[in-house]
């Protein structure tokens, strides 16, 4: 097992991403705990992983909360050797309409909320750590009405490349893993949440469309990658960016919409 006697912290752990990730860190021997806003999900997800894994109800970005719950995590785990900062929500921010407080908000979870996570986990950190953030290709597409969001996920791009330079001396590696089209339920919230089963199922095999490996990503996947960035097994890799998105970045000319 990769990760036996690790101590890991998982913002947003309780579904997608980052609710996959905490099933494969315990699997492979990590003690794990979770973060999230909402207190049945996170009771959920401790009943699936087991008795390895410890849920805190908490919003990184609200003070007080952050601290109580970097006490509590002090006080139960001594130390961490992983944080993978993964809390993020999506949202639409039409250049021209945008409304304001959408904007600040999107930011606000997205890059500052794991910025101080990072910030108040430092201390916390074993020398020899690994700090993991989620990111997008967002970064890249430049896809209408998604400024905010892809801001945020490219400032996690920039910012962890200081902190990687902040943090070197500890030997602690920082590193980004972006995701493309995932099966998530964040794909079935806001707006999405009212399409019919026709309009979502036309919206998902677009997207596939534009995926050289003709698919969506399954949530297990980025767990794995996010894996690798977190064990020994990527001993000498810091502050890089890991795409995992089936080629759309790398080869987008391979997709079956563009190779006729």
């Amino acid at each position: 097992m990769k990760l036996t006697g690790k101590k890991a912290l998982i913002t947003g752990g309780n579904s997608g991403i980052g609710l996959a990730t905490a099933q494969l860190f315990v699997e492979e021997g990590a003690e794990v705990a979770i973060t999230g806003r909402d207190q049945k999900t996170l009771d959920d997800a401790v009943a699936l992983l087991g008795p390895k894994a410890h849920a805190y109800r908490a919003d990184v970005t609200d003070a007080p909360a952050r601290k109580q719950l970097f006490e509590r995590l002090a006080n139960d785990f001594g130390k961490l050797d992983i944080v993978f900062a993964n809390a993020g929500i999506s949202g639409k921010t039409p250049t021209g309409t945008a409304d304001e407080s959408v904007f600040e908000n999107i930011i606000r979870i997205n890059l500052t909320g794991a910025f101080l996570t990072a910030n108040s986990a430092a201390p916390l950190l074993n020398d020899g750590g690994s700090i993991i953030f989620n990111a997008s290709v967002h970064n890249y597409l430049g896809q209408p009405g998604m400024a905010a969001y892809a801001a945020s996920k490219g400032g996690l791009r920039s910012m962890a490349r200081s902190i990687a330079a902040d943090l070197a001396p500890r030997g602690i590696r920082v590193n980004v893993v972006s995701p493309g089209a995932t099966k998530t339920p964040i794909w079935h919230r806001g707006q999405r949440a009212k399409a019919s089963a026709e309009e979502s199922g036309k919206l998902a095999a677009f997207v596939a469309s534009m995926i050289p490996l003709e698919r969506w990503g399954e949530a297990q996947e980025i767990a794995k990658a996010v894996l690798f960035l977190a064990s020994d097994d990527s001993s000498y890799v810091n502050a890089i960016e890991l795409l995992v998105d089936g080629g759309l970045n790398g080869a987008p000319m391979g997709s079956p919409r563009t190779r006729g």
